[in-house]
């Protein structure tokens, strides 16, 4: 069956790719592979209606719809048309043993007046629903818990502000619906309350949707290399998951802003399960044991590319240029030494970043982190991803920052195993890093690239394109 899939009209390039992973964390391995998409006559693929087949029956559909965050609805169309004479007759038109078993005389149910483009008065919903007198309604209407909803959905045609461009035409759908997204989660774990912050803390919507990527769920095991304030961990902690997190910056793992306002604190205000633990580790020099593979379902984290903050690596300028050598610190001075650092080009932490993930990631296991993309003159972006043996790219969603600047969340998933071979590569690449460490730091700096003065004396805003897509 094809559903009406309504989106929420906000971070466009995510919605297709949450719904396809919900799908396979639901339905298991290769059921996101198997989500089927089409689009609406007369809409743009910006749109927020889209149609879509799940390998699976409506519970399938109910579970992806309640566990979303972009998902406004799902719904078993019924009939939908241009104008409601042509929906009347669509409406009629759908099969009677696919409609009664939900209008009979024991049944509660609810009819919602929802639009996209427009305002409709409540007088007017009103007067829709009346119109409706051709649907066989035999239950009673119940406004607080309905057995059953039914929603009329209307769009506009679109003008030149509606943030679509004009090839969307007027159309307006009936459908039952199975699930929706629960937004009430966002205001609870929104940043502004929430007792430990940065300036980098992953806004909680963006956190919740990388979960999602991640296949968060009871029973698996998500680590963070850029833990920072926990943001993300908060998230997969939230729909279950078991978390581990680490820093390069003992300050933020272990003391916070005090005893009452740290990461740990962040867990308890919303009484979520601490995590199992958070290391002091660098993502250049990973702690862990030799012959140690495959611990984590997934990996998800921020990586810093140098924007608002810039990455840092242990070992000290000194120690990179081989003026200094390796040095044990005495014991006495353990519990308040605070390492040396040098800069950490955003090239060498992805490379870092994947061969951890090849190696301490389960097979079909998920990487899912972000990657800074510089855009071209026109505002469009065509960047090269970070490839690795081990990781196929399934998805790749961009979020636009500005004119200049954009990150982009791509989310791989492991399907190849972690050999000496790829070890070996690895140990060659590590090596190339440490003896061309300012090269690194110099090419690519994008820092100065997303700040130098605009050409021109010009802001940057005037020259953004009206729509994000193309006019198809």
């Amino acid at each position: 069956m094809w559903y009406l899939c309504v989106f929420y009209h906000r971070l466009l390039d995510y919605r297709r790719p949450e719904v396809e992973s919900l799908a396979e964390l639901f339905a298991g391995p290769g059921a996101g592979e198997s989500v089927e998409w089409r689009m609406p006559e007369n809409h743009h693929v910006d749109s927020p209606f889209h149609l879509v087949r799940l390998p699976g029956d409506e519970r399938l559909a109910a579970q992806v719809a309640n566990r979303s965050l972009l998902v406004k609805g799902i719904y078993e169309l019924w009939g939908h048309g241009t104008t409601y004479e042509e929906l009347e007759k669509s409406v009629r038109e759908y099969p009677d043993e696919r409609k009664l078993p939900f209008l009979t005389p024991d049944s509660t149910f609810k009819i919602v007046v929802d639009s996209f483009g427009k305002v409709i008065s409540s007088q007017e919903q009103n007067e829709i629903i009346q119109s409706l007198t051709y649907i066989p309604f035999q239950g009673r209407v119940n406004l607080k818990k309905p057995d059953h909803r039914f929603f009329v959905l209307e769009t506009d045609d679109y003008g030149s502000n509606n943030g679509l461009p004009p090839v969307v035409k007027r159309s307006i759908f009936f459908g039952r619906e199975f699930g929706a997204a629960d937004r009430h989660l966002l205001p609870t774990y929104q940043l502004k309350s929430r007792k430990y912050i940065g300036p980098t803390a992953m806004d909680a919507e963006m956190a919740f949707l990388m979960a999602n990527q991640g296949l968060a769920r009871p029973g698996k095991l998500i680590y963070d290399p850029f833990v920072g304030t926990g943001s993300i961990l908060v998230a997969a902690a939230h729909f279950g998951a078991m978390t581990m997190g680490a820093d390069i910056d003992i300050r933020v793992v272990r003391d916070g802003r005090g005893p009452n306002c740290n990461v740990w604190s962040n867990f308890e205000q919303y009484k979520l399960p601490e995590p199992l633990c958070l290391l002091r580790a660098d993502n250049n020099l990973p702690p862990w044991r030799p012959g140690l593979k495959e611990m984590f379902d997934a990996i998800i984290c921020d990586p810093p590319y140098g924007v608002r903050a810039g990455g840092r690596k242990s070992g000290g300028r000194k120690l990179l240029k081989g003026v200094k050598g390796p040095y044990t610190v005495p014991d006495e001075k353990r519990d308040n030494h605070i390492p040396s650092t040098a800069p950490y080009s955003l090239a060498e932490c992805v490379h870092d970043l994947l061969h951890l993930a090849a190696r301490m990631v389960v097979m079909g296991g998920r990487l899912i982190f972000f990657y800074p993309v510089l855009r071209g003159e026109d505002g469009a972006a065509n960047p090269q991803f970070p490839e690795h043996p081990c990781f196929k790219l399934i998805t790749s969603s961009e979020q636009i920052l500005s004119f200049r600047y954009s990150r982009v969340l791509l989310t791989m998933v492991k399907v190849a195993p972690y050999t000496e071979e790829i070890e070996k590569m690895a140990a060659e690449r590590h090596q190339e890093f440490r003896e061309n460490h300012q090269k690194w730091m110099e090419e690519g700096n994008l820092h100065s690239a997303v700040f130098e003065p605009a050409q021109d004396g010009k802001p940057d805003r005037e020259s953004k394109p009206k729509y994000r897509g193309k006019y198809v």
